[in-house]
């Protein structure tokens, strides 16, 4: 299906990341945004708040991120694209209903512009320092999908495959800019709407009185939506439930649910993770990054390749579900992993867990409020290759 032209600002702009996230969300056909301002998130809200009424969608300013949240879930059911936006704080606050969301198997997109933490921490300044919140945030077994732009025009870009893969796969889509990215100005190029994909919401065209909301059976099969108040009899809940809707609260009924959110990403991860990879085949070290660090890695990259040292870059664009087989099989190979992110260590972890010992990972931490000097991820580099 091709973008609505009525929601598509085609042409060439200089505009932040923010801007662009939001002129991609409703290029995607998003029409309801529950928010509650956070810094340095807020001018996603704002932009949105005023192009809504020339696209037919609303924003409602809510009190708090977990009402923010909570009136997302209810939008979706209604049958219409939403989302919320947040930062660190907000983004503690939204893990509640995030879980709900995921265990009604709700599509939404969350965009977190990351700040330094932990609480208020850095309010103006960047941080990558939520990205196992991102994972692990709500309580409980679940796969979620996660994506990292780092620069204006994949804020534009990706903000339309984060709403694509949540109602492919009927999922929250979690999207991970940060401050730096959210803040930059740069142009971006808004294509003409028959050049956008865009994934409808699929919605039940059978006998009402036939329709299951779930299928646990199958994880490459995702049921279709319906729009509450059109008149079928079924149930939604955040209890462990049947196909139905309806809660079981049984061990047998628990190993069904779960294991279907789960196995619905993990068994058609290779569908989901975007990844790209620069010179890896040959490479004796792999720098792996994402985000706005991706982009401070391109000078360290550059002066390892003039020193002679075989260097090849992997960026996640889709953070998860991580590129766990693609790890495991450079590692074979490589000398090291050098991880730079604006965190203490938290991607590292999962790539040290993956090499299992094939290979070294070298950190490189940075706790947030600007970015690395690349001459930090060189000297990895180095340590790296010997």
């Amino acid at each position: 299906m091709k973008a609505d032209p009525l929601g598509v600002a085609t042409g060439a702009h200089y505009i932040d990341g923010d801007i662009a996230c939001a002129e991609g969300a409703i290029a995607a056909g998003c029409r309801f945004l529950a928010g509650y301002p956070i810094t340095p998130s807020t001018e996603v809200a704002e932009h949105m708040a005023g192009r809504f009424p020339l696209v037919g969608g609303m924003f409602i300013q809510m009190e708090d991120e977990l009402a923010s949240m909570a009136a997302v879930v209810g939008a979706a059911w209604t049958g219409s694209k939403s989302m919320t936006v947040t930062s660190g704080p907000g983004f503690s606050l939204m893990m509640e209903n995030l879980g709900l969301a995921v265990m009604m198997e709700t599509p939404c997109v969350l965009i977190n512009v990351q700040r330094g933490g932990p609480s208020t921490g850095l309010p103006t300044l960047p941080g990558q320092a939520d990205i196992m919140q991102a994972r692990w945030g709500s309580h409980g077994d679940y796969e979620i999908i996660a994506l990292a732009p780092n620069s204006p025009q994949e804020c534009f870009d990706l903000t339309i495959t984060a709403f694509n893969l949540a109602e492919k796969w009927r999922v929250p889509v979690l999207f991970m800019m940060d401050e730096c990215v959210g803040h930059m100005s740069e142009r971006v190029v808004i294509p003409e709407a028959e050049e956008i994909e865009i994934t409808p919401r699929n919605f039940y065209k059978g006998d009402k009185a036939a329709y299951r909301p779930y299928n646990f059976d199958d994880p490459g099969v995702i049921c279709p939506l319906i729009k509450a108040g059109d008149g079928y009899f079924i149930h939604t809940t955040g209890l462990t439930h049947d196909e139905r809707g309806y809660p079981i609260i049984t061990a047998e009924a628990q190993e069904k649910n779960v294991s279907h959110l789960v196995n619905k990403i993990n068994k058609n991860r290779e569908q989901i993770q975007i990844i790209e990879e620069d010179q890896v085949a040959e490479a004796d070290v792999i720098i792996i990054t994402y985000g706005i660090t991706s982009r401070v890695a391109l000078a360290a990259l550059d002066k390892a390749r003039e020193k002679g040292i075989k260097t090849g870059l992997l960026r996640l664009i889709t953070i998860w579900p991580f590129p766990e087989k693609k790890i495991r099989e450079f590692a074979k190979k490589v000398k090291a992993f050098v991880v730079p992110e604006l965190n203490l260590g938290q991607i590292s972890l999962e790539v040290e867990r993956c090499a299992a010992g094939q290979a070294k990972t070298i950190c490189v931490p940075h706790a947030g409020g600007t970015v690395h000097n690349p001459e930090m991820i060189f000297n990895a580099v180095m340590e790296g290759a010997k």
